[in-house]
């Protein structure tokens, strides 16, 4: 994951309430939240490039049941990492392991998966098609048989990066998640900037098991 943008000066375009980034903040953290209250007991979280954690947390900040909420972030970027252990610490929030690793590595997975609730947000539109499709693929070794899962995409980019449609490329994304036994529980648009949209999931297939020492699964391209 090489890719070249400043991700700490950028997350904080999510102060900025009226951007697409802060949208989809607000809708993440509501499908998490209706995630853990149709979750009885103990929920199992795995979130694919986190950043900080601000989505998880702000939810389980306000929770009175946020300690039977486990959760694996994965991130690279050492000091939003950092940032969010940090986060957790403040909260109580025993549960929340954050590992410095690169997400596309399937090995950085192993004792995180399978689990209750998989966010890949802020992924898909910074990886080249192909890796899209491979990580499709892939996910459903992180996900437990009924598992919620929650994706993003922007619909319009004014970049060009290899690889990478430029235009509304969910149609097609939808597509292969049911492929991959993914049933949808909704599609969510903005038209604000980039168009931002948000899916969620149900994993409706078996329990695939997680394979270590795969291939890499995507490249981040900015």
């Amino acid at each position: 994951m090489g890719g070249t943008r400043d991700y700490q000066n950028w997350h904080r375009r999510y102060d900025d309430q009226q951007s697409s980034l802060s949208w989809r903040l607000q809708q993440v953290r509501h499908h998490i939240g209706e995630t853990l209250d149709r979750y009885p007991g103990e929920v199992r979280v795995l979130s694919v490039c986190s950043g900080d954690g601000r989505d998880l947390f702000g939810v389980l900040s306000g929770r009175e049941d946020a300690g039977r909420v486990s959760a694996v972030l994965l991130e690279l970027h050492p000091e939003l990492a950092q940032q969010a252990r940090d986060t957790a610490a403040a909260e109580g929030l025993a549960k929340i392991e954050v590992r410095t690793v690169d997400a596309s590595n399937v090995d950085a997975y192993l004792g995180a998966a399978p689990a209750d609730l998989v966010l890949m947000v802020g992924i898909f539109g910074n990886i080249a098609d192909a890796d899209v499709w491979r990580l499709i693929a892939f996910s459903p070794q992180l996900c437990r048989p009924g598992a919620t899962l929650v994706w993003s995409r922007g619909r319009r980019f004014s970049h060009q990066l290899p690889g990478v449609t430029s235009g509304d490329l969910n149609d097609e994304v939808r597509a292969r998640f049911a492929t991959a036994g993914f049933s949808e529980v909704t599609y969510e648009t903005h038209e604000n900037g980039g168009l931002p949209a948000l899916g969620v999931l149900r994993y409706a297939g078996p329990q695939a098991e997680l394979e270590p020492s795969q291939p890499q699964l995507f490249l981040f391209l900015r």
